[in-house]
């Protein structure tokens, strides 16, 4: 209503307490152009005399909005007096920091000054440099940041990944480098740079059009569920222990949604794009049929929904599980991984298996740790292949 220059309006020429006209509330000659005098320039509309007359309603006494000695209606002008009329209300006016946060759902505080006396403490460098950035940025505009995050990501994390790869083709026996031949899982399969470069271009243009697509459409349910964006940040253990839980349920959920995907539907029609790749590289990890895609964003948002967090939280918990995904999918067993510290953890090793053996292989469909693997016994083919290699 504040952006509205002009309304068409049909209201009351009196006022309840002026008998002048005693005609029907709905009889034409008892209507013409007027405005209550009392109230703000933007809220005349609002008033509940007026409101009651446009309803066709008689107005009550005992509803009234204003004094009545003030609720008298404008001067009504001779050129005024038709019907139906366009009342023009004041010019559009530029809003405050304060208003714009109230109108397009962002923080409440347009200062520091203003959230150190709401939370009633000095504001943290980290909590400073939020306010400063997400002041004036709507909310859906900050959770529309994850496709940014998601694709600079995609881009920049597996490329010294891919360099090692085509290193490893090009190294010889008297070479150095050689030894990148024995850290790689399959040292037979080396990818060129043309497979490379297409899987990339593949992927990116897959994950703008659904995960862009995506974020533009689930804003409602991101706000539905609770994942908010004001002060104050969360605490370090607060953000730990939620994407502890997030992994937990994405890997239990994905678990189960990798086994369907490797029924012989789910295989041929979505989930053999994936295994294209035998050999996987860390630019394959989201290599896959864009349905399969949007499906396996419902384990990965499950977790948030469940327990709802920050918005910036949520931006961490889609980084760790997107680099996640790109140390399974290295094709290189680094001794040193920090990874291997985390219990259960199943790494590069446990998922390049998977690949290696393909549409008919039934072990190692989780993502992240083993143990619904072991619960559920689909590592027996993993365990007999670790078996025969340690035998020979």
């Amino acid at each position: 209503m504040i952006f509205t220059l002009r309304h068409r309006v049909a209201v009351a020429s009196t006022c309840m307490h002026d008998k002048a006209n005693e005609h029907s509330p709905m009889s034409p000659s008892s209507y013409s152009i007027s405005t209550c005098s009392c109230c703000p320039p933007y809220d005349h509309f609002y008033c509940r005399h007026l409101a009651h007359r446009r309803r066709g309603r008689a107005p009550s006494p005992h509803m009234a909005w204003c004094p009545p000695d003030m609720h008298r209606p404008a001067p009504v002008t001779k050129s005024q007096s038709m019907e139906h009329k366009y009342v023009e209300l004041p010019k559009k006016r530029h809003l405050n920091k304060s208003e714009r946060a109230i109108l397009f759902q962002m923080l409440p505080y347009a200062t520091a000054a203003e959230a150190e006396a709401g939370l009633g403490r000095a504001l943290t460098h980290a909590e400073a440099a939020w306010l400063g950035y997400s002041a004036t940025v709507p909310d859906h505009l900050l959770y529309c940041h994850n496709v940014a995050i998601l694709l600079l990501l995609y881009t920049i994390a597996p490329l010294p990944l891919a360099l090692l790869e085509l290193r490893a083709r090009r190294a010889g026996p008297g070479e150095p480098l050689f030894s990148l031949q024995r850290l790689k899982l399959q040292p037979r399969a080396c990818l060129s740079p043309a497979a490379i470069l297409r899987c990339y271009l593949d992927t990116a243009r897959v994950l703008l059009l659904t995960v862009g697509t995506l974020s533009l459409v689930s804003y409602p349910a991101v706000r539905a569920v609770g994942i908010r964006t004001g002060l104050p940040l969360p605490s370090p253990g607060e953000v730990a222990a939620q994407i502890a839980v997030y992994l937990l349920v994405e890997d239990y959920l994905g678990y189960w949604i990798h086994r369907l995907l490797h029924t012989r539907w789910g295989y041929d029609h979505i989930h053999r794009v994936h295994h294209e790749f035998t050999a996987p590289v860390g630019y394959a990890a989201p290599y896959a049929h864009w349905a399969e895609v949007l499906i396996l964003g419902v384990p990965a948002f499950t977790g948030p929904a469940i327990v709802p967090c920050h918005m910036t939280t949520l931006w961490l918990w889609f980084v760790l599980r997107h680099l996640e995904a790109i140390d399974i999918h290295s094709g290189f067993n680094f001794p040193f991984n920090p990874t291997k510290l985390i219990p259960f953890y199943g790494g590069a090793e446990h998922h390049d298996y998977h690949h290696r053996v393909g549409g008919q292989s039934q072990s190692n469909f989780s993502s992240v740790f083993t143990f619904c693997d072991y619960l559920y016994g689909t590592d027996k083919g993993y365990k007999h292949h670790k078996a025969s290699l340690a035998k020979s």
